[in-house]
């Protein structure tokens, strides 16, 4: 097997990123899939901000082409049907950015990967990494399997773990720490023909709230179809059954709005369910490889942060990994500032969140106390969480609400020997 300059691990939003990237400027990357694409994927809101880094991959065009749906805002509904004013993001943001989309993640994860083999780095689907190569302490490659389950060696100079949930490495480290208090299960499936709201509302994403329990997200996608998800604590939603499709019945009869809008629609397809998903990895880098979108962390899907952090945390993981090659030190200590600020950004969101769950909170509350803070809100929701001061929108949130202490862990692991 010949050596690369990067092994990427997963061929999702943040490894698509990173070989893409990375091949661009001129280097050898082989990007290792467990599947074969296209394949199904939730998370399908995008958060303005992507389209920056969409932009430097070359993607906005080809997603203008695909007429995914237009998501212009974020607004919000109570259990009994009051709408708060949506988020117009091109009140905010006088740019291309403040339409974004409402994607099929199967079809779009597969644009991203065709993307990353255009600018020339190698695509192994069906190909899943099983154990990591060491010398010493440091990651110099991987063990893989294909799919006639042939294990074989790949050695780079450096790796970036990008497997999704499954966080490859941090499992085999076991660094994974779970958020204190975000102990909360999802159960999602699709409808086909459900109601939409007119004009510029259509593609909103909508956030409707379950009296003191939780919330629903309802994404209109292309094609009629509507993702629509209820996130709650595992104790509620499975207070007298397990079954998630009666859980799901049981409980859009609890919101007025969602119950208007989906009654005209019919289901089709699987409910999912998942749960604990709110993580964050002990380290984000040892010597030799790198951890990126949710192969490091995962806030919560309120705010469609995910895709934003896995394609940020890319961009961001591929540029710290073209300067250790440079400097041919691919130690954690070359990873400092990505920690630093993938950690910043995510704190940010992660205030966002707490407010959120808390009862006697709400953004209408904070707006009417402070109308000056709307923007640095907006910039919260929109994806602008890099090199931005949120003191003030953080104090003013402080009033209502208790903020969480910021996690200390998420930083490389630097040895006292580096």
């Amino acid at each position: 097997m010949k050596k690369y300059d990067a092994i990427v691990i997963g061929g999702g939003p943040a490894g698509s990123t990173v070989g893409a990237l990375l091949a661009e400027k001129g280097r050898s990357v082989v990007i290792l899939e467990k599947s074969k694409f296209p394949r199904y994927h939730v998370g399908e809101s995008l958060m303005p901000f992507c389209y920056f880094t969409f932009d430097r991959l070359g993607m906005v065009e080809k997603l203008n082409e695909r007429a995914y749906t237009k998501k212009n805002s974020v607004q919000f509904v109570t259990s009994d049907g009051e709408m708060s004013a949506p988020f117009y993001f091109f009140q905010h943001l006088d740019h291309p950015a403040a339409t974004t989309w409402q994607v099929q993640r199967s079809e779009f994860d597969e644009l991203m990967l065709d993307n990353a083999r255009s600018k020339g780095a190698e695509v192994r689907e069906e190909t899943q990494v099983v154990d990591f190569l060491y010398e010493g302490e440091k990651v110099v490659g991987v063990i893989a399997e294909d799919k006639s389950g042939s294990r074989f060696e790949v050695r780079a100079s450096i790796t970036a773990d990008a497997s999704g949930r499954d966080s490859l490495f941090q499992s085999k480290k076991r660094w994974r720490k779970r958020d204190p208090k975000l102990n909360k299960i999802a159960i999602w499936t699709l409808y086909k023909g459900a109601k939409r709201d007119p004009g510029l509302d259509e593609g909103a994403t909508t956030v409707a709230y379950l009296k003191d329990r939780g919330w629903f997200w309802n994404i209109p996608m292309k094609d009629d179809i509507v993702s629509s998800g209820i996130v709650a604590e595992r104790d509620y939603l499975y207070q007298d059954t397990r079954d998630p499709k009666a859980i799901f019945e049981r409980e859009i009869e609890k919101n007025v709005w969602i119950k208007d809008h989906l009654s005209c629609g019919e289901q089709f397809g699987e409910y999912w369910v998942t749960g604990d998903y709110s993580y964050r990895s002990e380290h984000c880098a040892d010597d030799g490889i790198v951890l990126t979108g949710d192969a490091f962390a995962f806030l919560d899907p309120v705010f469609s942060s995910g895709v934003f952090l896995a394609l940020k945390s890319g961009e961001m993981a591929a540029d710290a990994m073209d300067a250790a090659l440079k400097a041919g030190d691919p130690s954690a200590s070359r990873f400092i500032d990505y920690g630093e600020q993938l950690c910043s950004a995510i704190e940010t969101m992660r205030s966002l969140v707490y407010a959120f769950y808390d009862n006697d909170f709400s953004f209408g509350k904070l707006i009417r106390n402070h109308a000056e803070l709307r923007g640095t809100l907006t910039d919260c929701l929109i994806g602008d969480l890099v090199g931005k001061d949120f003191g003030p929108l953080m104090a003013a949130i402080g009033e209502i609400t208790e903020l969480p202490e910021p996690l200390s862990h998420g930083g490389p692991l630097v040895r006292a020997s580096a």
